[in-house]
């Protein structure tokens, strides 16, 4: 709704036209952007958006290995949804599951030697993906506004005190 649509009993402050064009623009941005990267991503290596997250994050910790639980923040799913997602993972030969040597009742979900290899193969063909629809799109400054921008929506809803 722009301001002047809005219904005079509100008091929340609507957007006015450039906050809505703003608005407006991200959410499509977003919506598109993901379905492309996500097309060219199975297309291209066969996996699905939630593999790649997985195998991208298991790749970037030391030993290519985490706690099933830090990786389910870090990626912001719940345990639930991981372990499913990480079951199909590990009839696809891409992770295993091993016991937490520090504590008995934690588990560690760890790249296979096919995981690896998969990553490894997918990684750039993701990354020319993502140059070609998003970052050689913009100027230098239109990506240090847009990282700006995600900085500070990111550290108020990673806030505990403003979440």
């Amino acid at each position: 709704m722009t301001e002047e649509s809005r219904p005079a009993t509100r008091t929340t402050p609507w957007l006015n036209e450039r906050e809505q064009r703003a608005w407006q623009a991200y959410r499509r941005m977003f919506l598109l952007l993901n379905a492309q990267l996500s097309r060219d991503l199975n297309r291209e290596s066969g996996l699905s958006e939630p593999d790649y997250d997985v195998l991208s994050n298991l790749g970037a910790s030391p030993d290519h290995r985490r706690r099933v639980s830090e990786l389910a923040d870090r990626m912001l799913w719940s345990r639930s949804r991981l372990s499913h997602h990480l079951a199909r993972m590990q009839q696809r030969g891409l992770v295993v599951r091993e016991e937490c040597e520090t504590d008995g009742r934690g588990a560690v979900v760890a790249l296979t030697e096919e995981g690896l290899r998969t990553i490894d193969a997918a990684a750039p063909l993701h990354v020319e993906s993502v140059r070609r629809h998003f970052i050689d799109l913009l100027t230098p400054d239109q990506i240090d506004a847009f990282a700006g921008v995600g900085e500070t929506v990111v550290a108020r809803l990673t806030d505990p005190g403003t979440a």
